[in-house]
């Protein structure tokens, strides 16, 4: 049975520079300024760390973002913001706070397969609800099509997107399957654009086309936006999760952003994201709600890699990830560092922060902020970071970060120090042959017993391993995973997702 805990509103205001928490508030209780945020989570979809203009991309990259650039101006821009290799892992870690491993999604979900976030877990739309907001997702949420992992039926009062089980590409397979020979799948049979209120099945809305993905996510602002009127007009706090498809491939912008950037369809689609952010955030101010609006725009993970060029572009298909080495699917710095931005009006000081901050982290942050309830009857890897949204701790409270491909642990980050517990090449399942470079005591290689180690400050591009000058840095290193693994004791994870091996 799940948890249930109706927590009522707690009111976080600024005064002379202190956090201040005001008595509870029964929601809908009258006052001058709304006793709990609103909450609207944007999530971009395969954003690397270099391509926003904030983070050294945008115009210097020939795509601008100037509606991203001002939203960073205005709150918290986050330099240590890290997340999953991949989507799906991203995801679940983002509505679990708990390292996707414990959830079984470790791996991309891909259609047709068995993994799907579990009935028993706790999502963030779970305990925002049970604290009193009304709670929607439009786009995309790729845990998994079992109908209990469905939003609907995972917290959220509205959804509408894609299948859950399916990501941005699904309508190719009707084309794939006519080329190849393979499939006969009629449109009214094939991937469809769904809808689904709370604890109802999904229905069929459109069949999901490539007109459908070249404008969907101006469908979901619209829906957005009308979620937000209704919510103000009901006097209730609301989550909004926004999980967009820009910029994932096949990036396909819709006619409007057509040759908008000088770099080919991933600038176009980069520049429509920032378009669709902004027409957002002006719903915000129109409404006359942004002051009580935590805003969050962020990443789910690094940006697509090399060889990225599909359905007849020009040029790659693919984002950067700026100093930083790998891509989607990769297990280094570039796929699990990525773009976060955090505002809220008069409470969040605008600002550049580089404490480490992990995308498990909102679960708790919103729980202090909206007055819920974290799980207390498992694992939990979320770090309450409030303090530091609201200015009152610059460093943060992580130091630490491991990383999960499928069954294995593969990396951890202590401090600005990342191990490596396995040679792995670039990919979406994060296996194969050696890309680590050996600097100074490369003869500690995973495969003789001791993990490679780099300095990701003074060598963001990860080539010299100083695993054997920095032997020091093994101990913290290797503690997070002792702690770890001392949780699985008390909880053992559910089977890691696995395509490979039988």
């Amino acid at each position: 049975m799940k948890w249930l805990g109706p927590w009522r509103g707690m009111c976080f205001v600024l005064a002379i520079g202190s956090c201040l928490v005001a008595n509870a508030l029964p929601v809908g209780t009258a006052s001058a300024q709304q006793s709990t945020p609103n909450i609207l989570f944007v999530l971009a979809d395969n954003i690397g760390y270099g391509d926003i203009g904030v983070y050294g991309g945008g115009e210097l990259r020939g795509s601008p973002t100037p509606r991203i650039d001002q939203l960073a101006a205005e709150g918290l821009r986050l330099t240590q913001f890290l997340v999953e290799p991949s989507c799906t892992p991203s995801r679940a870690a983002l509505m679990t706070g708990r390292y996707s491993i414990r959830s079984g999604l470790s791996l991309v979900a891909v259609a047709g397969t068995p993994f799907s976030l579990p009935d028993k877990e706790i999502t963030m739309a779970e305990m925002l609800h049970d604290a009193g907001y009304a709670t929607a997702i439009f786009g995309k949420w790729h845990l998994g099509a079992q109908v209990y992992s469905q939003p609907q039926n995972q917290g959220f009062d509205e959804f509408y997107g894609i299948p859950p089980g399916d990501t941005w590409d699904a309508f190719g397979m009707i084309r794939q399957g006519h080329q190849t020979k393979s499939i006969d799948v009629p449109l009214d049979k094939g991937p469809h654009i769904v809808e689904a209120k709370r604890g109802e099945p999904v229905k069929l809305v459109k069949p999901y086309t490539e007109e459908v993905r070249r404008g969907i996510d101006w469908e979901l602002v619209d829906r957005g936006v009308d979620f937000m009127r209704r919510q103000k007009a009901a006097g209730k706090p609301f989550f909004l999760y926004l999980p967009i498809s820009r910029t994932h491939f096949p990036n396909l912008p819709s006619k409007r952003f057509e040759g908008a950037s000088r770099i080919g369809q991933f600038g176009d689609s980069l520049m429509e994201g920032d378009a669709i952010v902004g027409t957002i955030l002006d719903a915000l101010k129109d409404l006359g709600i942004e002051e009580d609006t935590i805003v969050v725009f962020a990443s789910d993970n690094g940006p697509d890699g090399p060889g990225a060029s599909r359905f007849g572009t020009d040029m790659p298909d693919m984002g950067t990830t700026g100093p930083y080495r790998g891509a989607l699917g990769d297990v280094s710095e570039g796929a699990i560092r990525t773009a976060a931005v955090i505002r809220w009006p008069q409470r969040i000081k605008p600002r550049s922060s580089s404490a480490m901050f992990s995308i498990m982290d909102f679960f708790p942050t919103f729980a202090k902020l909206a007055g819920g309830k974290v799980p207390d009857d498992r694992p939990f890897d979320g770090i309450d970071q409030s303090d530091l949204l609201l200015g009152d701790n610059d460093s943060g409270h992580r130091q630490h970060l491991l990383t999960f491909v499928g069954s294995d642990l593969v990396a951890v980050r202590w401090k600005q120090f990342r191990a490596y517990f396995a040679d792995v090449a670039p990919g979406r399942s994060g296996a194969g042959g050696a890309i680590l470079m050996g600097g100074v005591g490369s003869s500690a290689a995973p495969m003789n017993g001791y993990p490679k180690v780099f300095n990701i400050e003074s060598d963001p591009h990860e080539e010299h391993n100083i695993g054997e000058m920095y032997n020091w840095v093994l101990g913290p290193l290797l503690k997070t995973v002792e702690e770890y693994k001392a949780s699985l004791a008390r909880s053992p994870n559910p089977p890691a997702a696995n395509m490979t091996r039988f």
